[in-house]
């Protein structure tokens, strides 16, 4: 399969996005779409202000073995009701715990977590619904297995701020010698800054030793910019950032619970500060079980924790990167990439 440097390199996985129509409408909502028959699933919730649904039943001590779909939303805790619109498309297929005699007796369980994005089209009341939810998932359910994933403004991304800049969607994977592969796909929509403020360099990018550096007149310019856009856009709300990440190996569900813990290391490489009362930060882990972790080798999971920080670090980049500037009632924010003037 040819990568595309996304979570759809995890086969079976598919992403759609939706967002919510409108002059003052700035939100939408993401949904990672599982095969039939759903794949072990964890989460870890580390920001202060959370808004999310049912992460209970991700405890690896509850009943819930698999889930079907992933929902990632704007409109904080008010958006949590698009996951209702993927409910209802899954049990119209029978799709979820079989709960009854009857083949489409079934309970959906789809864990949900959202973005305070509100007001940011400069309407409070406008934020993603059951309707918005239902769009999303059938734009999944219509892309191929392995499909490129749309980045910057869209889906749960579509209102999404890192600091004073234009956050989105951002996705990355990779493939380890052992042939898993291991991917990530976040809604970066931090408090915190993804910007170093005395280079201008993103934080992800040293990563990979980045020793590119803007002019300083460039740097300048845009530091000059975003103070004066700080005076007028007013205190920055309510964030968080959001993040899936999925791999082809075989792993228990207490597995997937450690690789969603540490995949936050990936966050907190890209985004300083990060984890605050402010932000509601939590990271999805997805394994779909179709290569197994290498057999008598106790570590043969740290190959899998290391990198799944690392594609979320590169995620994080590749939605601020991707991002475009936005103008209108709810504010000016611009794009990394005009600031720097990489376009």
């Amino acid at each position: 399969m040819t990568s595309n440097d996304a979570l759809t390199d995890v086969a079976g996985l598919r992403v759609g996005h939706a967002h919510v129509a409108g002059d003052r409408a700035l939100t939408g909502t993401t949904v990672v779409l599982a095969p039939e028959g759903g794949v072990v699933a964890a989460v870890d919730v580390r920001g202060g202000g959370p808004a999310t649904r049912e992460t209970d039943a991700l405890d690896p001590r509850n009943i819930v073995q698999r889930v079907e779909a992933v929902v990632l939303t704007g409109g904080s805790a008010y958006g949590l009701d698009s996951a209702s619109g993927v409910m209802a498309w899954l049990e119209e297929r029978g799709r979820g715990i079989r709960v009854g005699p009857d083949p489409s007796q079934v309970v959906p369980v789809v864990p949900a977590a959202g973005v305070f994005d509100l007001g940011r089209g400069g309407d409070w009341r406008v934020r993603p619904n059951a309707a918005t939810g239902r769009a999303a998932v059938e734009a999944a359910a219509g892309t191929e297995s392995g499909a490129p994933v749309a980045e910057g403004g869209v889906g749960a991304g579509t209102g999404a701020l890192v600091g004073p800049v234009k956050g989105g969607v951002g996705t990355a994977s990779l493939v380890l010698d052992s042939g898993i592969t291991v991917a990530a796909l976040v809604v970066a929509n931090a408090a915190g800054s993804a910007i170093d403020p005395l280079t201008g360099v993103l934080y992800g990018r040293y990563l990979n030793g980045r020793t590119e550096y803007p002019a300083p007149e460039v740097h300048e310019a845009a530091q000059r910019r975003l103070a004066e856009l700080r005076e007028r856009n007013g205190p920055p709300p309510l964030n968080t950032t959001l993040a899936v990440v999925a791999t082809d190996a075989g792993l228990s569900r207490a597995q997937a619970h450690k690789l969603a813990g540490t995949a936050h290391d990936g966050i907190a490489r890209a985004v300083r500060p990060v984890h605050l009362l402010n932000d509601g930060d939590t990271v999805f882990a997805l394994a779909t079980g179709q290569l197994p972790l290498a057999e008598g080798d106790p570590l043969a999971l740290n190959e899998v924790l290391a990198a799944g920080a690392d594609v979320v670090t590169r995620a994080i980049v590749s939605a601020v990167e991707a991002a475009e500037s936005v103008a209108g009632p709810g504010g000016t924010f611009p794009s990394y990439r005009e600031l720097y003037r990489l376009d």
